[in-house]
């Protein structure tokens, strides 16, 4: 199997990152971690892409980090499902955070990348959603910002269907970053 050109989803990333930078310095926002920090929030993600851009980058880390790693997965696995499969959202930090920051930053998810910002989305032929921002930013006293994800999961979507038919994966995938790096994960 040929290694996968990750380019398009690097390009995809540093446009969320553009327009999330841009719109996070109007309102003044600086995250700089908090209480309710979102490594804390118990976030499922959908997208093989993301995923094996994840490993990829996981796998070039040294092989102890990535057994301690692997080790806290391990431990967020068995505390979040124990209950035969059924999730609980224990507010467990992220086992890629390391002493407030992510040891994959560049590798991380369109959910870890937007998360934070009040925020709208336009599913076709569905009402818009709003997400109102992280507690952190004491948003409400800043008339709203648009911050428009909808081309970004447009984007995500196309890059998807494209990684699926050249890597040949059927199903749905409904992973935490945890369920992705837990031991029994091959790279």
């Amino acid at each position: 199997m040929s290694p996968v050109d990750f380019s398009s989803l690097i390009g995809l990333y540093r446009k969320m990152d553009a327009a999330y930078d841009q719109v996070a310095a109007r309102y003044g926002f600086h995250c700089n971690g908090c209480e309710d920090n979102c490594c804390r929030s118990l976030f499922f993600h959908h997208t093989f892409i993301e995923k094996a851009f994840l490993i990829h980058g996981f796998s070039q880390m040294e092989k102890a980090v990535q057994r301690q790693i692997r080790q806290r997965a391990a431990a967020y696995v068995s505390r979040t499902f124990c209950d035969g499969g059924v999730h609980r959202s224990l507010k467990l930090m992220c086992p890629l955070n390391n002493q407030g920051r992510c040891t994959l930053y560049f590798f991380r998810p369109m959910i870890c990348r937007l998360h934070g910002l009040p925020h709208e989305l336009h599913p076709p032929g569905r009402p818009m959603v709003s997400g109102p921002g992280c507690d952190a930013g004491n948003f409400s006293a800043t008339p709203y910002i648009p911050f428009d994800r909808t081309p970004f999961y447009v984007q995500m979507c196309a890059l998807e269907h494209s990684f699926r038919q050249e890597s040949v994966r059927t199903g749905k995938l409904r992973e935490t970053l945890a369920q992705m790096l837990a031991p029994e994960v091959t790279l």
